[in-house]
């Protein structure tokens, strides 16, 4: 019974805990996240380079072409749903069912919880605590902070995390700089940042960059 009390105390006490980070990340910058302290140790395992370029900037200081981008290239339902797209999430379930290239059906949401507050491996316990971030963060946040934090931690090339400093490293500008053009190009790496550049775009990344223009002309009307 003694043991069962300190299990529900120790529980509330994470649930409480958590949920005063999310509402304190709510108003303040984030300044690190797991994915950027998992990327860091892994290069430091290989013997490489540990330092990352991360340089936080509000909403105001971004080009606005690259919230549109990034909503029309990896969430176009985004201020529809409530944090999951269950269209989606049924989409990439079929697909997988018919043997087809498995492709992810997170939300910015989701992938914004997993970033900042989940290490990355990818497990069932991971995905649960994950979920549990994501209904978090849409009940304490607006979308646009939602936006915002994705914008500024998300992966955006090897060691290159949010939009100034991918702006800086491959355009040589700040993000209030940002042409469409740039943008979508950026948001065309997001699937695989390691592997796609914004900075020296193959042809495939040449014409994602075109679907993704299309996108953004259609969603503005």
């Amino acid at each position: 019974m003694r043991l069962f009390r300190i299990i529900f105390r120790v529980v509330i006490a994470l649930l409480l805990l958590s949920i005063g980070v999310v509402a304190l990340y709510r108003y303040v910058p984030v300044p690190i996240t797991p994915l950027m302290v998992r990327n860091a140790l892994s290069s430091a395992i290989k013997g490489e380079a540990t330092t990352f370029h991360h340089d936080w900037v509000p909403m105001g200081q971004m080009s606005p072409h690259l919230a549109s981008a990034v909503v029309a290239s990896e969430d176009q339902r985004f201020y529809q749903h409530s944090g999951f797209d269950w269209k989606e999430i049924g989409n990439a379930i079929e697909e997988r069912k018919a043997g087809k290239r498995k492709r992810g059906g997170s939300t910015i949401s989701q992938q914004t919880a997993k970033n900042v507050f989940t290490f990355c491996s990818s497990t069932w316990a991971r995905k649960a605590v994950e979920a549990y971030y994501t209904i978090l963060i849409e009940w304490l946040w607006p979308k646009e902070r939602i936006l915002e934090v994705y914008l500024n931690s998300i992966e955006m090339g090897p060691h290159i995390y949010g939009a100034e400093a991918v702006a800086r490293q491959h355009f040589g500008k700040p993000a209030n700089q940002l042409t469409r053009s740039d943008c979508a190009l950026i948001a065309a790496t997001l699937p695989n940042p390691k592997r796609y550049s914004s900075k020296v775009p193959s042809q495939y990344m040449r014409r994602r960059q075109k679907d993704i223009l299309n996108q953004m002309k259609l969603m503005g009307k």
